[in-house]
């Protein structure tokens, strides 16, 4: 329960609560204003308690997620093994705890060649980059050579 209550998370409840709060009002003005004759105020007056809703259901998927913590996903059981990137004994910065990158490997899907038997020079050169980009993970795709 110390997690919800780091400064980060306290802006979060406020804010949650300062949305909630206006969104209501706003709901409440757009009902007032529908009931002296507005027409058009009536679908408003319906959409900021939507968007009251959607901001609490964030905030508790959010809440959710942060208490359940980090649960790393199972990999199938025909996996590549993942590549470890970045680990740095000791972490990074004074206190910091820092996680290291891992790297799964990329499949990527071949798209057979046309039934006449003639290669398609522009699927070839796609396969390429796409084979160049598994193998040069840090790269930008402007340093493509090709």
């Amino acid at each position: 329960m110390k997690r919800l209550w780091t400064p980060a998370w306290i802006v979060r409840h406020v804010a949650t609560v300062v949305l909630v709060v206006a969104f209501l009002g706003l709901g409440w003005w757009q009902i007032s204003r529908a009931a002296s004759g507005n027409t058009l105020s009536w679908a408003y007056a319906f959409e900021w308690p939507i968007f009251a809703g959607f901001v609490v259901f964030v905030w508790w998927r959010e809440l959710r997620h942060t208490l359940r913590g980090d649960v790393a996903p199972t990999e199938p059981a025909d996996a590549e093994p993942a590549e470890v990137v970045g680990a740095r004994p000791g972490g990074g910065a004074a206190g910091s705890a820092t996680r290291p990158v891992v790297r799964r490997p990329v499949r990527v899907a071949r798209v057979p060649a046309a039934a006449d038997g003639v290669e398609d020079t522009d699927l070839a050169a796609y396969n390429r980059y796409l084979s160049w980009l598994n193998a040069n993970p840090g790269a930008k795709p402007g340093d493509y050579p090709g």
